[in-house]
């Protein structure tokens, strides 16, 4: 079972070593998304072009995949990144963005699934629809809760040896045996363009860190939560809470991970 002690000690190593993240992600969270890594001491590379998205995913610490805006140059830069990082051991991420009722997005998901992510992060409509259990959620924005799409995300992990990241007002992990229940975190998250598609970039540097990949991302959703809980604190609204979020995440300490982690 994951620790509080485990969180804290993978920021650290983090902080030491910079994984270097590469980010196949959508146009709309490019610029917060590397902003996030930097703070949180990983290094982003925004590198989705086709011919150079699977060099650069053979020589990166781990590779975010989100399908947020999957134009054709990217959707084939994605392919190539995925199995150049599979070719090379990276691990790596997917984010099934708004899929279920969007049939590009639906049918690449699908195609990449098949290859099997290191980690699966998302909200509960879009984990239940990747299952194939659902139709998905209204956009990027879920109609079912992190409960609700428990069983869906026990099932994928189960057949595709990922682990699976369900966000909702308590983050639920699992790797189809243990489910991990993090207990951080803000509703501002939801109010700023790129609060959940950043945690997949994070979840993608804590990956390079450690073959306990449910340790790795229990780790990075303990940290991203608690850097925005803080921030909440500070902030007057969604505006002020993205800055802060970052200058949280800049600074947190393994000691405050330790301390402030809710797990269980």
């Amino acid at each position: 079972m994951p620790t509080a002690e485990t969180a804290a000690a993978l920021l650290a190593e983090l902080q030491a070593r910079q994984p270097l993240v590469q980010c196949l992600t959508n146009a709309v969270v490019t610029n917060f998304t590397a902003n996030v890594l930097l703070a949180v001491g990983a290094s982003a590379a925004m590198t989705d072009l086709p011919l150079e998205a699977g060099p650069f995913a053979a020589i990166a610490s781990g590779v975010l995949v989100n399908l947020g805006t999957p134009h054709t140059a990217q959707r084939d830069a994605m392919r190539e990144a995925v199995a150049a990082a599979k070719a090379a051991g990276t691990p790596w991420v997917l984010d099934p963005v708004a899929i279920g009722t969007l049939p590009v997005r639906t049918a690449l998901a699908a195609e990449l699934l098949l290859q099997r992510p290191t980690v699966i992060r998302g909200n509960p409509s879009e984990i239940i629809a990747l299952a194939g259990v659902g139709v998905g959620g209204r956009g990027v924005d879920s109609v079912d809760s992190a409960e609700d799409a428990l069983a869906a995300g026990r099932l994928l992990a189960v057949e595709f040896g990922s682990v699976v990241a369900i966000s909702g007002p308590i983050d639920i992990v699992t790797d189809g045996v243990t489910d991990v229940r993090v207990h951080t975190g803000t509703p501002l998250l939801t109010r700023v363009t790129g609060g959940g598609c950043a945690l997949g970039a994070v979840m993608a540097a804590f990956a390079a860190l450690s073959d306990d990949r449910l340790a790795s991302t229990v780790a990075a959703t303990v940290v991203y939560t608690i850097a925005a809980e803080q921030a909440a604190a500070d902030a007057a609204g969604p505006g002020s809470f993205a800055v802060a979020f970052l200058d949280r995440l800049a600074n947190l300490t393994a000691e405050t991970v330790l301390t402030l982690a809710v797990i269980r």
